[in-house]
């Protein structure tokens, strides 16, 4: 099973990913169901290589950071953690930001 499958598979009982909508060089987000609170999420994935190199410590203090935030432009932070290695955040679903 790859990372992702096995990423997945750790958080099976919460949520569901559904499918990737958008990658970029540090991670991949996806469309997932937030199966507890039945919302949809927009759940950035960083790459195993990332996830290793900045460590737990960083990026916690990065959403911390992010979780303070509140601009119209900035999607609110739904949840945050570690899962089979690797580090994730989840925005929630519905909001729109506007194009550019």
């Amino acid at each position: 099973m790859d990372a992702v499958g096995q990423f997945s598979a750790a958080l099976a009982g919460r949520y569901r990913i559904e499918r990737e909508i958008g990658r970029g060089g540090m991670a991949v987000v996806y469309l997932a169901e937030d199966r507890r609170h039945r919302r949809k999420v927009a759940r950035k994935v960083l790459t195993e290589e990332l996830s290793r190199g900045i460590g737990a410590d960083r990026f916690t203090r990065a959403i911390e950071t992010l979780a303070r935030l509140s601009h119209p432009h900035v999607l609110p932070l739904h949840d945050s953690g570690e899962a089979a290695g690797l580090l994730y955040c989840d925005a929630v679903r519905g909001g729109r930001v506007p194009a550019r």
